[in-house]
């Protein structure tokens, strides 16, 4: 007997998508149980949807990716049938998405038997509709596992199940939009509009690029983030209800009844009945179409939240040896009087340019923050400590990301794209991982979280273990997390895409990307960076202040320190309190400013004085940065806080200017209007042996 043959690839897909639908069908019938009601069940099956929309959304990528070259045999209406498996993955989506936004209604709608008399008719007539496409199905399935003779039929059926879908989606359309702001067509078939324009959607479809008519009579496609319901009564009329059952007005209150903001966001009613109910937000945001498919909660920033282990104060520390009695990293060399240069596997400067066509997440979140974390990474695990650079735009381009940006004075080390990198790692598959986040919080609850908009890997030696060449490299972004592959930031970019080499070409343009410049060191960078620890990353416009924490460091604890068998604590301001200043950016551009200053005044051989500039730094420090971090006028850092960040540079400029008006710092400490907390033996003394690292046994 011959062997069967395999399945040609648009055929497997096909059949996939046969089964998905039969778990859909399932699922839309258990969901009208009576058991159904219960909470733990309707938990069950909405996590039963969101498990069902990754394997349609898996199964669309497969799809798009199919070539006709691909078949092993001429298929008939290669593309029709493409677009017919894509209508259904569609149309199976979109059922998932109604049914996860009633579960989570059904937590709030027992106020009275009218309500749930009107939820049970529309279960009843979505039971007949499923009933309807199971005996499509069944046809379908039969047809395929005869023969090929039967596609007339099984086309026959799919444009049924695609009519009943279109009605569907047609039945919630035709509906008034107010664009939330200015969109420019991005290919073919868009539709440009600008802010305030009202729009007429004709089609709503599930991947959130619905189809709309503007007052000229012009139709196309446009983002669903963009738009809200229009209202032609007042604003401050809080009372007038929607016709549609998607689009709620949501007023959010505090405690004693406060009204925060009104939102009028389509699904965000079900996002926050799903939050109520422990789902996970950001599947039920990827759900309800609010981010795109491949945004993720930020893994980096998750390893910064849970300690130390991976900051720059942690990396800064020296070494300690297995003996905990000398270090490994911070040896003192006679000769020349200083700590002894240490050499690095990896030493180089990197410059992030942008980052182009990064996705908008939707209306219902509040960006604070735009940035890019990286570290040095083996394709497993995090190496070095993780840096944070936040990045400008424009409103005139969203998706666009600029770093480095001119600013008047001095650049914030914060927005500086220009990077230095340590690392002695021996891994072949040594390299540095970016990943693109934002800050956001929440329109309705005021919930802070930071989700990933995507993640690049950059390995910096080849197979052979030669060093990638210095110049520019243009990565393009993952989806998902580094642990994840074969996941796109935005799906909806590629399922767009035309078959012809030049639309493919004009898609790769539209696709994510990050631009960044690998450059060589000179011999002034080199020397500088050799003081550094083996393993570090940071700006390059304090390398030379973390040279000068380290220098003094090792004067303390291997110049100066008579016994080194002893392990009391050293009475050092300096040394105990600078790793706050890399959790602090304002107070290190403070320190920043005030040692230009400083250096500008002296001469040319007072700069070759090694112990001059250590004993000019020191008394620089003392007048501009321990006051700072003890005055009780400075609020506390907080990340991504507009407000927060306006207030602490407004203060630390008010006393950099009164320090420069008086000459130091004397005056401004003695003055009644300068109030400063108290302070504690422990925070003026360095414990060595509790800030340094341990060296692995």
């Amino acid at each position: 007997m011959l062997p069967q043959r395999p399945r040609d690839p648009l055929q497997a897909v096909r059949r996939r998508s046969q089964e998905l639908k039969l778990q859909v069908d399932s699922l839309l019938s258990e969901s009208q149980l009576k058991g159904a009601l219960e909470p733990n069940k309707r938990q069950d099956i909405y996590q039963r949807c969101i498990q069902l929309k990754q394997a349609i959304d898996e199964n669309k990528t497969t799809l798009q990716k199919l070539k006709k070259a691909d078949e092993a045999a001429p298929v008939g209406n290669y593309n029709q049938r493409k677009e017919e498996e894509q209508t259904l993955l569609d149309k199976l989506t979109h059922q998932l998405q109604e049914l996860a936004m009633a579960i989570s209604k059904e937590n709030t709608t027992k106020t009275g038997a009218h309500t749930e008399k009107e939820e049970d008719d529309d279960s009843t007539e979505e039971e007949q509709d499923d009933d309807d496409d199971d005996d499509d199905d069944d046809d379908d399935d039969e047809g395929e596992e005869d023969s090929e003779e039967s596609g007339g039929k099984e086309e026959e059926s799919e444009e049924e199940e695609e009519q009943q879908g279109d009605e569907s989606l047609k039945q919630a359309a035709h509906k008034e939009y107010i664009a939330l702001a200015d969109f420019t067509a991005q290919q073919a078939g868009d539709l440009t509009f600008k802010k305030g324009e009202i729009l007429l959607i004709i089609e709503k479809k599930p991947d959130g690029w619905w189809t709309a008519k503007n007052a000229k009579g012009n139709e196309g496609l446009i983002p669903r983030t963009y738009l809200e319901p229009y209202h032609k009564e007042k604003e401050e009329q809080e009372s007038s209800e929607e016709d549609s059952k998607e689009d709620m007005e949501v007023a959010d209150e505090t405690a004693d009844g406060t009204e925060v903001k009104q939102r009028t966001d389509s699904h965000w009613s079900a996002v926050r009945k799903a939050i109520s109910e422990q789902i996970n937000t950001v599947d039920a945001l990827t759900m309800m179409g609010a981010i795109p498919a491949g945004f993720r909660p930020s893994t980096l920033s998750q390893l910064l939240e849970e300690g130390n282990q991976f900051r720059a104060s942690c990396f800064l520390q020296p070494e300690l040896t297995a003996s905990q009695l000398a270090f490994r990293d911070l040896v003192w060399d006679a000769k020349s009087g200083t700590i002894r240069p240490r050499p690095s596997r990896v030493s180089l400067v990197l410059t992030l340019w942008s980052c182009k066509m990064i996705p908008l997440p939707g209306t219902s979140i509040q960006v604070l923050s735009r940035h890019v974390r990286l570290c040095v990474f083996d394709g497993s695990k995090v190496l070095s400590n993780i840096h944070t650079v936040r990045a400008t735009w424009q409103p005139r381009k969203p998706k666009t990301w600029a770093f480095s940006p001119q600013v008047t004075g001095i650049l914030p080390c914060l927005l500086s794209g220009d990077c230095f990198i340590r690392s002695n790692s021996s891994s072949p598959d040594l390299g540095i991982l970016f990943e693109l986040g934002i800050s956001y919080i929440r329109n309705s609850t005021g919930e802070r979280r930071e989700l990933s908009c995507g993640w690049a890997f950059l390995k910096l030696f080849d197979a052979s273990g030669v060093p990638i060449p210095a110049k520019t490299y243009e990565l393009f972004l993952n989806g998902g997390t580094p642990y994840e592959k074969g996941v796109e930031v935005d799906p909806s970019v590629s399922r767009r895409a035309h078959s012809s080499v030049f639309h493919q070409m004009l898609t790769m343009r539209r696709q994510p990307q990050l631009l960044v410049k690998l450059r060589s060191l000179n011999q002034r960078s080199r020397n500088v960076l050799s003081l550094l620890p083996e393993t570090l990353i940071g700006s390059m416009c304090c390398s030379h202040l973390l040279v000068f924490y380290r220098q003094i460091l090792g004067d303390v604890l291997l110049k100066d320190r008579i016994n080194s068998q002893n392990a009391d604590l050293i009475s050092h301001p300096m040394l105990a309190s600078f790793p706050q200043l890399l959790e602090q950016p304002e107070v290190m551009d403070a320190l920043r400013s005030s040692w230009a200053e400083k250096e500008s005044t002296l001469k040319r051989s007072e700069k070759r004085d090694r112990e001059l500039l250590k004993a000019s730094f020191l008394l620089v420090y003392h007048d501009c940065v321990l006051p700072l971090l003890h005055s009780t006028l400075l609020p506390p850092f907080r990340w991504a806080e507009e407000e927060t960040e306006a207030a602490r540079w407004k203060i630390i400029a008010d006393f950099l200017k009164q320090t420069h008006e008086n000459e130091g710092a004397l005056q401004a400490l003695l003055s009644k209007d300068g109030v400063h907390e108290p302070f504690d033996l422990s925070e003026q003394a360095y414990d060595f042996l509790g800030a340094g690292r341990r060296s692995p046994s």
